[in-house]
């Protein structure tokens, strides 16, 4: 909450490989171009891991605005987002956090976190103002805050039964925002992304994607896999680990379902990898060992 200006105020890098649809890409340059004459806010849900927060980043990036990300999750009341009391040298001192001065700071984009996964519902409340119109809210410690011209405010939800924690957002804080709803990558796009920003093979990324749609189409399975999970499994082979070894840490299921997998991919690609029953020992000896082989 209480992040520095360098570290949560600033341009991000923006990401080479970032693909979104024409369409997408299309309705944000709307979206900049109205943030210059108007207040707008865009609220983004999709599944877990499908980009949100990086479309957010991204963004930010094209349009070179900074960027300040707040996590709503840990908010149990109103006026948290703003500072807190605090002692200091034996007396109590209110101290103000990112949050007025990023709200303040022109064409600055805010990312609101997991809107709707606070500690209580009211800790929204004071985000009602904010994303009005009028664009201002009044705090006894601060006196008047006035959002400054060109702010976009971005909030990502995962919504679903899936998801512990998160609340049904209020419709009168839901009706002040522009509504995204994003996707998982197609295939040919999806593996594009793999193999630019993992640095594997075609062929790799082809055994990777068909592993997902094996997942993501067997509805006893239940297994959502996010576009992130297909990064971790490609990043886990570009260092020379196997397809089953990737899939094994990278999907967080049960051995049942990895072995499911595996013999759908044995069945529908010839694709064949056994699990040794070898132990060694593992100290510096094997570290050793394994980079003399690599």
């Amino acid at each position: 909450m209480s992040a520095s200006k360098q570290s949560n105020l600033s341009v991000p890098q923006e990401d080479p490989y970032f693909y979104v649809s024409k369409d997408v890409a299309d309705i944000f340059e709307k979206i900049h171009q109205l943030s210059q004459k108007k207040p707008v806010n865009v609220l983004i849900s999709g599944r877990q891991g499908c980009g949100k927060s990086s479309l957010v980043r991204q963004y930010a990036a094209i349009y070179q605005n900074p960027l300040s990300t707040f996590q709503v999750g840990i908010l149990s009341e109103p006026g948290q987002l703003f500072g807190e009391y605090a002692l200091e040298a034996g007396e109590t001192k209110y101290k103000q956090f990112l949050f007025p001065e990023a709200i303040q700071t022109p064409n600055c984009v805010i990312h609101l976190e997991e809107i709707n996964r606070p500690e209580h519902p009211k800790a929204l409340n004071m985000l009602f103002s904010l994303l009005s119109d009028s664009r201002e809210v009044w705090l006894e410690e601060l006196g008047q805050v006035n959002v400054a011209k060109g702010v976009v405010f971005f909030a990502t939800l995962n919504e679903g039964d899936d998801f512990v924690g998160t609340e049904l957002l209020d419709a009168a804080l839901r009706d002040r925002f522009y509504f995204l709803l994003m996707d998982y990558l197609p295939n040919d796009v999806e593996r594009e992304v793999l193999v630019k920003k993992t640095g594997i093979s075609a062929v790799q990324a082809d055994d990777i994607i068909s592993a997902l749609n094996f997942l993501r189409s067997h509805s006893d399975l239940r297994i959502d896999v996010s576009t992130r999970t297909a990064l971790m499994i490609g990043d886990m082979m570009a260092v020379g680990a196997s397809l089953r070894q990737a899939l094994a840490v990278s999907l967080q299921t049960s051995q049942e379902a990895l072995e499911s997998v595996l013999i759908g991919l044995h069945v529908n690609k010839g694709y064949t990898e056994s699990v040794g029953n070898e132990y060694v020992l593992f100290d510096h000896t094997w570290q050793q060992h394994t980079r003399e082989y690599r």
